[in-house]
C-alpha cells in the first residue's frame, strides 16, 4: 500500500514539473489566434510569460484602437485568459487582433495550470480613453 501511494505521489509530482518544464515556444510557433472581422490591427502588443509571471505587471491599450495581442511563451507553459475582452492565447493560438470598446481595468491570468505558482500568476489589461 505505501509502495502504491509512493509511486502515485511521484506520478503527481511530475506531471505538475512538466506542466512548467515546456521548452521554449516563439510567438511564430503557433498559429494565429481569431481576428475581429475585416479589422486591421493599427498597434502591437506582446505579452510574455514565464514561470510564474508575465514580463508586465500592467498593460495599457486604448478604447477603440484595433491592436494585436501576441503571446510569447518565454519559459514553461502558460496561456493568457482576459475573459471581459474575449482574449484568450496560449502556445497553439498566439496571437489576436481585438478593438477593445469599454474603458476599465481588467485582470489577466494564466490560462494553463503551470504548477504551485500558477494561483499568483496575474497581470492586468488597462483600457484607457
Amino acid at each position: 500500500m505505501k509502495k502504491t501511494m509512493a509511486w502515485l505521489a511521484a506520478c503527481m509530482l511530475i506531471l505538475v514539473l512538466a506542466a512548467c518544464g515546456g521548452g521554449k515556444q516563439s510567438a511564430g510557433s503557433g498559429s494565429s489566434g481569431d481576428t475581429d472581422a475585416g479589422v486591421t490591427a493599427s498597434e502591437e502588443l506582446v505579452i510574455k510569460a514565464s514561470n510564474y509571471e508575465f514580463d508586465q505587471p500592467e498593460y495599457h491599450l486604448k478604447k477603440g484602437v484595433p491592436v494585436n495581442i501576441v503571446y510569447e511563451n518565454v519559459n514553461g507553459n502558460h496561456g493568457i485568459l482576459v475573459p471581459e475582452l474575449n482574449l484568450r492565447l496560449d502556445t497553439k493560438n498566439s496571437s489576436k487582433v481585438i478593438t477593445p470598446d469599454k474603458v476599465g481595468e481588467f485582470e489577466m491570468s494564466c490560462s494553463v495550470f503551470c504548477g504551485s505558482g500558477h494561483s499568483s500568476m496575474i497581470s492586468k489589461i488597462i483600457v484607457e480613453e
